[in-house]
C-alpha cells in the first residue's frame, strides 16, 4: 500500500472502524476464555456527546481494548436510559411548539409521541461514541424501555413488593413543580442563595398582644394551622392555650408547645404549615393539626390561596409582602442566606408536598452493599477517598421514593379494584392482577375492565439499578448462560456524582437478586472543568463541541488530550491545546513510521551502535512495560498513557531511531531493520488502547495482515526481564551525548565538522558505549586523559570530566573574551547578592522564601563562576 505523506484522521478513522465492525472484533459470546465485562453507564436517550461522556467512554475503551489484546473475552455492553423526566420534558416542549398541550392528549397518544422522539433522537449519542472509537458490542445495545428490560423492572417491583420491601405511603416528598413529579432525596441539590428573612406579626386572639414570627417563605402563611413555641421559653409562657390570628387569611390557629423549637434562633416562635414542610408535618401529626395545602402541582396557588389563586408562588410572595406591609403586619425585613433545594433534573426550586407515593425499604438492602465496599473489599472504589462519602450515604440511607408522576417510563404494576386507596393488588400482568383481585376482594365476578392500573411510573434509577443483571437477562432467567458467564462484571467507569444514585444501588441490587457483587472495581472519574476550574456546561458556554474537536484533532488526538491529565477521581482541567498535543503525538509516530519505511535494506553487517541501541531499547521497553502494568493495576490510566508517550516519543523516536539511522542515502542492514520493525510493532501494541486508529493504520501498513492478525486482536506484549545496569549505563551515555550537543549548539559548530572528546574516566565507564557517542555527536575520537588539554571546554557527568578541544574548531580568542565578559558579570552579580544577604535587617525582616531565593541565587552564581574559571583555564 502507498503510504500517505501526512496522517489524515478523517480518512483513517471511518475506514478502520468499519473494518473492525465488519470482522466482528467487538462481538462477544460466552466461551472458554476468562471474561472481561464492562457495562456502559447508559446515557440519557435524549443526550448528545459532551466532554464528560468523552472522558468516561475513552477510559472504558482503553480498558476493554487492552483486555481484548490480553486474550480475555472482552464484552462492553452499550445502551441508553429512557430518562423519564428529561425525555418527557423534551417531548412536552416539542408538542408545545406544535401548539399541542400534554393535558389534551391521552396517555397512549402522548406515549406515541415519546416513542417517535426516541426513535428519532435515541441513537444519536451511540453513533457519536463510534466516532470516538468506542469498541462496544453494538449487537448487545440495550434500552431501559426495551420489552425485556421493562419486563425485568416489573418483575423486580413485584418481587420486592411480595417480600414486603415495597410499600405505598402518604408522605412528605420533594416535588418538582416544573416536571410535576416527585423526586427522591438524592435528586435534590442544595445550594446557598441570598434571600430575605421576613418578621411578621401574628395578633394574639382576644388581646392587644402580637407574636413576631420570622420566615423565609411568607406565602406559606396561607397554609398555617398553628404557632409553636418551646415549652420552657418563659417569653411565651402566657400564650399557653391561646390562639393567634394568621395575617392575610385571618385564620385563627392554636399556640402549641413543642421541644422541636430552638429558643435562641430567630424569635423562638414558629409558624406551623403541615402541608409544606416535613418537620411541620411531623409536628402536625403529633398535635393533630389541620392540613391546608395551598399549591397546585405547578406551584401556583390553589383556592386556599384566596385572592392570590392562580398566581405563581414567587409572584405571590411579593404580593403578600406588600399586603403585610400595607396592613402593618410586616415588622422588618433582613437579608438572609439559606440553602434552597433544587431539582437535579430541571433546576426548579423544590416544594415539599404531601402525597401518596411508592417507597422501597433500603436499610436491609444497604447492609451487604456497605460491607462489600468497607469491610470485605469485594468492591473497590478507585480512588479510595470516596469510601467515606459512600459510608455516610449508606449508613444514613432513607427509604427510596420510587414513584414518579409521569407517563414516560415503566408503569407501576399496581391495580386498583375498588374505590379505596388500599384496595389494590400488585402483579406483572393484568391477567395475574385480575386473579389476585378476585381472590383478595372475594368477588369472582370482577373483570379486567374493573381494574385500574396506577397512573405513576417508576423512577428511572429503578430500571438502571439492575442494569448489570438485566442486560444479560438475569432477572427474568437467573440461570441463563450469559448472566452466568458475564456476571459479575469486571470494572465500572463512572462519575462520582452518581456514586449513590446508581453505583450504590447497583451493589444493593447485585447482592439482593444474585447474592454477589455486580462488579469488582469502580473507577470514578473526575469532572471535566475549564482552566478557570468551572464545570463545563452548555449554559456557561465553556464546553467545546465534542464532534468538532474530533473533526479538528482526530479521535486519537482528543483521546490523548483528555487522558493526559485525567487522574482517577480528580477533576480534569481541560484545555484545547491538550488535544493539539495529542495530534502532535500522532504526527510524530506517523513520521517515525514513514522514516523507517523509507530506509533501503541491504545484506550488510550490523553496526555495533545499532546492535547496542537495540539491546538497550529492548531492556528499556520491558522496564516501561512493568511500569505500565503497575499503572493499569492501580487504574492510573493517565500515568499509563504518559509512560507510553515518553517511551515512544523520547526513547524510540528521539533516541533509538537516531542510533540505528543509516548515513545519508546509505542502506540499513536487514538485521537492524527487522528488529526495529519488531520493536515498532511492540510500541503499537502499547499505544493501541489509547490511539486505536493511528496504531491500526500503521500496523496494517507494516505488513500484509490476515483478519485475525489485526492489531485490535494482536497479543499484548509479554513481560520479560530487563537489565538495570545496562539502562543506567545508557542514561550516563545519553548525558554525555546531550552535553556535547549543547556545546555544539552554543558554539555553533556544524555537525559535519568532527570533534574530539577527552575523558578523565573516574567512573570507569565501559568504552563499548563510545560508538553511540561518536555516532550521535560526530566525534572523531574519544580518548582517556589524566589532564585537561589546552583550548578545551569541559563538562562533568557524575565524577567523569569531559573535555572538548575548540582549537581549530572555533575562534578560541573570541571564546575567551566571551567567557571573561560573563565571568565579570557573574562575579558582580554574586557580590550584589552577598551584600544583600550580609544585611541583617534584610535577613531578619524579609519573608523566608525571599531569603531562600537570594541564597539560591548566590550558590548558583558561585557554581557558574567555578565552571567559567575552569573553562577559561582550559582555553588559555
Amino acid at each position: 500500500m502507498e503510504i500517505p505523506s501526512k496522517y489524515d484522521p478523517q480518512r483513517v478513522e471511518p475506514q478502520w472502524y468499519s473494518y473492525w465492525m465488519e470482522h466482528g472484533y467487538f462481538y462477544s459470546q460466552p466461551d472458554e476464555r476468562e471474561p472481561y465485562t464492562i457495562v456502559i453507564p447508559p446515557p440519557n436517550v435524549t443526550g448528545v456527546l459532551h466532554m464528560g461522556h468523552m472522558l468516561n467512554n475513552t477510559l472504558q475503551d482503553v480498558l476493554i481494548r487492552r483486555a481484548r489484546m490480553q486474550g480475555r473475552n472482552a464484552c462492553w455492553v452499550p445502551g441508553t436510559d429512557h430518562a423519564s423526566i428529561a425525555t418527557e420534558a423534551k417531548v412536552v416542549a416539542k408538542l408545545k411548539e406544535q401548539g399541542v398541550s400534554k393535558d389534551s392528549l391521552s396517555r397512549e397518544e402522548f406515549l406515541e409521541h415519546a416513542w417517535e422522539w426516541t426513535r428519532e433522537y435515541g441513537g444519536v449519542i451511540l453513533e457519536q461514541l463510534k466516532k470516538l472509537g468506542c469498541s462496544c458490542d453494538w449487537k448487545r445495545t440495550a434500552f431501559t424501555m426495551d420489552p425485556q428490560m421493562e419486563a425485568s423492572v416489573i418483575a423486580v417491583f413485584v418481587d420486592l413488593y411480595q417480600k414486603g420491601l415495597i410499600y405505598r405511603g402518604y408522605r412528605m416528598v420533594n416535588w418538582d413543580p416544573q416536571a410535576k413529579t416527585t423526586l427522591s432525596d438524592e435528586e435534590v441539590n442544595y445550594e446557598e442563595r441570598q434571600g430575605f428573612l421576613y418578621h411578621i406579626a401574628y395578633p394574639v386572639e382576644g388581646t392587644d398582644q402580637k407574636v413576631i414570627i420570622a420566615t423565609t417563605r411568607p406565602e406559606t402563611l396561607l397554609g398555617d394551622t398553628a404557632v409553636c413555641v418551646h415549652p420552657e421559653d418563659e417569653r411565651y409562657s402566657d400564650l399557653k392555650d391561646k390562639k393567634v390570628r394568621v395575617p392575610v387569611c385571618d385564620r385563627v390557629v392554636p399556640v402549641i408547645q413543642d421541644t422541636y423549637v430552638t429558643m435562641d434562633f430567630g424569635t423562638g416562635c414558629l409558624k406551623i404549615t403541615p402541608a409544606h414542610d416535613e418537620n411541620d408535618y411531623q409536628i402536625g401529626q403529633q398535635h393533630d393539626l389541620e392540613i391546608v395545602d395551598i399549591f397546585n402541582p405547578d406551584a401556583t396557588l390553589n383556592s386556599n390561596g384566596l385572592h392570590y389563586e392562580g398566581m405563581d408562588r414567587f409572584e405571590a410572595r411579593k404580593a403578600i409582602i406588600k399586603e403585610l406591609d400595607a396592613s402593618g403586619f410586616l415588622v422588618k425585613t433582613e437579608q438572609y442566606t439559606n440553602k434552597v433545594g433544587t431539582s437535579e433534573r430541571t433546576g426548579s426550586v423544590i416544594e415539599p408536598r404531601l402525597s401518596d407515593q411508592w417507597f422501597l425499604k433500603t436499610k436491609e438492602l444497604a447492609a451487604p452493599a456497605l460491607a462489600a465496599v468497607l469491610e470485605n473489599g469485594e468492591v473497590n472504589l478507585v480512588p479510595s477517598k470516596f469510601e467515606n462519602t459512600y459510608r455516610h450515604w449508606m449508613e444514613n440511607i432513607r427509604d427510596w421514593n420510587i414513584s414518579r408522576q409521569l407517563w414516560w417510563g415503566q408503569r407501576i404494576p399496581a391495580y386498583y379494584y375498588g374505590p379505596g386507596k388500599d384496595q389494590f393488588v400488585v402483579a406483572a400482568t393484568v391477567e395475574e392482577a385480575l386473579e389476585l383481585a378476585r381472590s383478595q376482594s372475594g368477588n369472582p365476578k370482577l373483570k379486567s375492565v374493573d381494574l385500574h392500573q396506577d397512573e405513576d411510573v417508576l423512577d428511572t434509577w429503578f430500571s438502571s439499578w439492575i442494569w448489570p443483571i438485566s442486560v444479560f437477562g438475569g432477572i427474568l432467567d437467573p440461570e441463563n448462560d450469559e448472566v452466568s458467564y458475564y456476571y459479575p462484571t469486571s470494572d465500572l467507569v463512572t462519575a462520582p456524582d452518581i456514586l449513590f444514585f446508581w453505583v450504590a444501588r447497583m451493589i444493593m441490587a447485585g447482592y439482593h437478586f444474585r447474592g454477589e457483587k455486580p462488579f469488582s472495581t469502580v473507577y470514578l472519574t473526575g469532572l471535566v472543568r475549564d482552566k478557570q476550574r468551572r464545570k463545563m456546561s452548555k449554559s456557561l458556554g465553556n464546553s467545546p463541541d465534542a464532534l468538532e474537536l474530533i473533526s479538528q484533532y482526530g479521535a486519537d488526538g482528543v483521546r490523548v488530550g483528555l487522558l493526559l491529565s485525567a487522574p482517577a477521581g480528580n477533576d480534569l482541567l481541560f484545555e484545547e491545546n491538550l488535544c493539539q498535543q495529542g495530534k502532535n503525538f500522532a504526527n510524530k509516530v506517523w513520521n517515525a513510521f514513514r522514516l523507517v519505511q523509507g530506509w533501503e535494506q541491504a545484506e550488510i553487517p550490523q553496526p555495533e551502535a545499532a546492535r547496542l541501541g537495540i539491546v538497550w531499547y529492548r531492556s528499556r521497553f520491558m522496564k516501561t512495560l512493568e511500569e505500565i502494568e503497575g499503572h493499569y493495576e492501580k487504574y492510573r490510566i493517565s500515568d499509563a498513557l504518559m509512560a507510553t508517550y515518553k517511551l515512544i516519543w523520547d526513547d524510540f523516536c528521539s533516541w533509538l531511531l537516531e542510533i540505528v539511522k543509516p548515513a545519508y542515502q546509505a542502506p540499513i542492514d536487514k538485521a537492524t531493520y527487522a528488529e526495529v520493525i519488531e520493536l515498532f510493532e511492540a510500541n503499537l501494541k502499547l499505544l493501541h488502547p489509547f490511539m486505536p486508529f493511528l496504531s491500526e493504520e500503521i500496523w496494517q501498513h507494516m505488513a500484509p495482515r490476515a483478519a485475525d492478525q489485526a492489531l485490535i486482536v494482536a497479543p499484548w506484549p509479554e513481560q520479560d526481564s530487563f537489565d538495570p545496569d545496562l539502562l543506567e549505563a545508557f542514561d550516563f551515555t545519553r548525558e554525555v551525548i546531550s552535553a556535547v550537543r549543547t556545546i555544539r549548539k552554543e558554539k555553533q559548530i556544524p555537525f559535519r565538522d568532527a570533534v574530539s572528546l577527552f575523558v578523565l574516566n573516574e567512573e570507569g565507564t565501559d568504552p563499548k558505549w563510545d560508538v553511540l557517542i561518536q555516532k550521535l555527536t560526530n566525534t572523531a575520537e574519544i580518548r582517556d586523559t589524566d589532564q585537561a588539554p589546552q583550548g578545551a571546554l569541559s563538562f562533568r557527568v557524575k565524577s567523569n570530566e569531559y573535555y572538548l578541544p575548540l582549537t581549530g574548531v572555533v575562534d578560541v580568542a573570541s571564546e575567551i573574551e566571551k567567557i571573561e565578559e560573563e565571568l565579570t558579570y557573574t562575579r558582580g552579580f554574586l557580590t550584589s547578592v552577598q551584600k544583600k544577604l550580609s544585611n541583617r535587617r534584610f535577613v531578619d525582616n524579609a519573608p523566608e522564601k525571599v531569603v531562600a531565593l537570594e541564597q539560591k541565587k548566590a550558590s548558583d552564581a558561585q557554581a557558574r563562576i567555578e565552571t567559567l574559571e575552569k573553562s577559561l583555564a582550559n582555553l588559555k
